[in-house]
């Protein structure tokens, strides 16, 4: 069983209107997947709130009362805090609609982890993974990723695996676990020399025995699909059968295609059919199934986070699809609030796919981060 976190209170998590991070394409990804027969309602399930002491496994008391408190003008230096900034302003019942993320991705997490054979958990509103202990970061309130794999280490005492494609670097979970060789992060980025938050290089590998267990293949500007996937299925696959996880958790930022605003990779939908595709095999071939999915980072909110997500859901759910047209509601109901065309097919056509002129120079200094990355992974099967 598949299971799909959504409310739509998930949509008050809304800086203001201009802010890029919009949790429209959550309406917007849910009503693609509908209109493409995916889902039925029983596999739809509430999200619920985090309590503050689910919350303070990961997050500093002090911080999660800091938010809690932060929309009634009741906290000076907010700056302090992350909060207040051009990249996480404060927005009314900022602490209820944060919390209720997190509480997406545990409730995601109770189900996989209760179910007597592996279920699989989206929750497409979490995968906020640039949030610290005591601060906000890069639109992240509360990180939910680092919330849930401490949730799982401490009621099933299970070894985690985290997966992080978005473009930017899975920096809050790795700081979070860098020490801990029962939780391997694997984050596959643009490299930070151009990008926020500007870590993530493959020197990055944990420290005291937590060495080894910090992954990271920064990706050279414009890399494309090709690229893209050799690192993906190379690191992955050698990481999870060397780890040999017991819940697998992927960060499926969606940030990565050529369309997107804040971002400079130039892949295409195909990248987002591939990602889900291999966690969900490698999942079911190491640890009974059990697969949590969040979203995390997608800017381009029309033409890209709904086709991507709607692979998503597709893959794990275990339903197949082909180059499929768009249905033709789904595109009369949104287009006119879409600013842009939107497109016809979940696959780019590849005619419309940007030239890259420095492919070749790109794909071998990407191969050489990888065997750089490879080289010091302990060989842990």
């Amino acid at each position: 069983m598949t299971y799909f976190v959504y409310s739509p209170d998930l949509l008050q998590y809304s800086f203001h209107q201009e802010h890029p991070f919009n949790q429209k394409r959550l309406e917007l990804t849910l009503d693609l997947i509908k209109n493409l027969n995916l889902i039925n309602s029983s596999q739809i399930i509430a999200p619920r709130y985090a309590t503050d002491e689910e919350l303070s496994l990961f997050h500093d008391p002090q911080y999660v009362k800091t938010v809690q408190n932060a929309d009634q003008n009741k906290v000076e230096l907010l700056s302090n805090f992350g909060l207040g900034t051009e990249d996480t302003p404060v927005f009314k019942n900022m602490h209820e609609a944060s919390s209720l993320i997190v509480g997406g991705t545990l409730r995601a997490a109770e189900m996989v982890m209760s179910s007597i054979q592996g279920a699989h958990g989206v929750n497409l509103s979490g995968g906020l993974h640039h949030a610290f202990s005591g601060r906000a970061s890069g639109f992240c309130v509360y990180n939910d990723c680092a919330v849930t794999i401490h949730y799982l280490r401490k009621k099933y005492d299970a070894r985690v695996l985290y997966i992080d494609t978005d473009a930017h670097h899975g920096d809050g979970v790795q700081w979070a676990f860098y020490d801990d060789p029962n939780v391997l992060t694997l984050s596959i980025h643009e490299t930070g020399k151009y990008l926020f938050p500007g870590t993530g290089d493959y020197t990055e590998r944990g420290e005291g025995q937590g060495f080894g267990y910090s992954i990271n293949v920064p990706l050279q500007a414009y890399t494309e699909d090709e690229s893209f996937l050799e690192v993906y299925h190379t690191v992955m696959t050698e990481v999870a059968r060397g780890f040999k996880p017991d819940v697998i958790i992927t960060q499926n930022g969606c940030d990565s295609h050529h369309f997107d605003p804040l971002t400079h990779l130039s892949c295409s939908m195909r990248i987002y059919q591939e990602i889900p595709r291999l966690a969900h095999l490698l999942a079911h071939e190491l640890c009974d199934g059990r697969l949590i999915a969040t979203g995390g980072g997608g800017y381009d909110i029309w033409r890209v986070v709904p086709r991507a997500w709607t692979w998503l859901w597709a893959e794990i759910s275990g339903q197949k699809l082909e180059n499929v047209a768009i249905p033709e509601d789904w595109i009369a109901r949104w287009q006119p609030e879409s600013p842009l065309p939107l497109p016809n097919t979940l696959l780019d056509p590849l005619e419309e796919l940007p030239i890259m002129p420095r492919r070749e120079e790109i794909t071998s200094k990407n191969r050489l981060t990888m065997e750089k990355t490879l080289l010091y992974y302990p060989k842990l099967g």
